[in-house]
């Protein structure tokens, strides 16, 4: 008898120093994960699209809406709880459960895809819309393999090949050609993607740190963001203090029409930090369709001019004056200075959401090559021959 009120003591003991050791608090249960100083919190500093609620018991509280908060084209906002896989806990009122680390899903845009690229995630992806203008070879060859199958394009998806890969969560563009009602029907979580709304290159690129929430890769993409925007904004210091600022225009004619993207949008903001001027100063954060009159009036006399297409073959000031004869009257046509990126020839868009820095870098070394080394090789624009 007398032992057993030795070990009882004993006991006692022991949770009294832990009690002790653990500042007095009593202990989580066991359902729940305390945050700590090392676990990433989350909310973005540039992206304006979703933000960040570390909850006591390790769920993260999600919400996405609309960057350039257009209640016209995107009335609904999302909300998700992202739980530690295995975690049974409740989650607040209004919020979609998704456990995670997930292990596959499938990604509708090469913005998204560029985001598993650069985490080293590509085991994690079972479906793309397509591989037109893919560079990857390491998704080419997963493609082959079968272990990524093709879905089809916005607006006609193939609801038995996603049902094949077997997604736990699908990465969507809800402001593109869309199709999504047959995918809604399947049951499986739909994850908006709204970096492509974000009017800052760093914007953009800090959604990495939101696909990443979903992946188990917080540190990572942490660490990865960090040197992109070190390296970005050490750049557009060094740009800000030249003295002359050239003019830039962007865009082509397309079936009658000239799309430019407004002023407030991410390419825009990308040329001015850069030193230079966007000619299109309005509000506007996406592009609208104007008339070849009407961008001519504003644009004949600027400095520059951008071009991004995928063009077949070699794309010169020949190709361009063929695709519209007024081309050659703006003054950057004559005074051979467009800026041009052929997709056809690089990974622009699978590689360039999460390097802004190097677009930056192309833009600084064109407008003000004086800032670059001597030696610098673009990796997506140069000046056209």
């Amino acid at each position: 008898m007398r032992k057993k009120y030795v070990w009882f003591a004993v006991l006692l003991a022991v949770g009294f120093l832990c009690a002790c050791k653990d500042g007095g608090k009593s202990s989580v249960s066991d359902n729940t994960i305390a945050a700590t100083d090392a676990d990433v919190a989350y909310n973005p500093v540039y992206a304006k699209g979703y933000t960040v609620k570390l909850l006591d018991n390790g769920v993260r509280l999600v919400d996405v809406a609309d960057p350039q908060k257009d209640k016209e084209k995107m009335p609904a906002t999302y909300h998700f709880a992202l739980v530690p896989k295995g975690e049974k806990v409740e989650v607040p009122d209004g919020y979609t459960p998704v456990q995670v680390p997930i292990e596959r899903t499938i990604v509708m845009t090469m913005l998204q895809l560029s985001n598993f690229t650069a985490l080293d995630a590509l085991d994690a992806v079972k479906g793309i819309t397509g591989t037109k203008n893919l560079f990857n070879k390491d998704v080419k060859a997963r493609v082959k393999k079968g272990d990524i199958v093709k879905i089809g394009m916005e607006g006609n998806f193939d609801t038995e090949l996603i049902l094949a890969a077997n997604p736990e969560v699908i990465f969507i563009s809800p402001f593109k050609r869309g199709g999504y009602d047959a995918i809604q029907e399947t049951g499986i979580t739909l994850i908006p993607h709204l970096g492509y709304k974000e009017s800052t290159a760093l914007g953009q690129a800090e959604w990495i740190k939101y696909v990443a929430m979903f992946l188990g890769k917080e540190k990572e993409a942490d660490q990865l963001f960090k040197g992109i925007e070190q390296r970005y904004l050490a750049l557009k210091e060094k740009a800000s203090n030249v003295k002359e600022r050239p003019t830039v225009f962007s865009g082509e004619m397309h079936g009658g029409n000239w799309f430019a993207v407004g002023g407030k949008n991410y390419l825009a903001e990308l040329f001015r930090d850069a030193g230079a001027e966007y000619v299109i100063k309005d509000d506007n954060t996406g592009g609208v369709n104007i008339e070849y009159e009407k961008m001519y009036s504003i644009a004949a006399n600027a400095d520059y001019w951008r071009i991004l297409n995928s063009f077949p073959g070699d794309f010169s000031y020949d190709a361009l004056k063929a695709s519209e004869p007024r081309n050659e009257l703006f003054k950057s046509f004559k005074k051979r200075q467009v800026i041009y990126c052929n997709m056809k020839q690089t990974p622009y868009y699978e590689v360039s959401p999460v390097e802004p820095d190097k677009v930056l870098a192309d833009f600084v070394a064109i407008f003000h090559p004086e800032l670059m080394p001597a030696d610098y090789t673009p990796t997506f624009y140069r000046l056209l021959k």
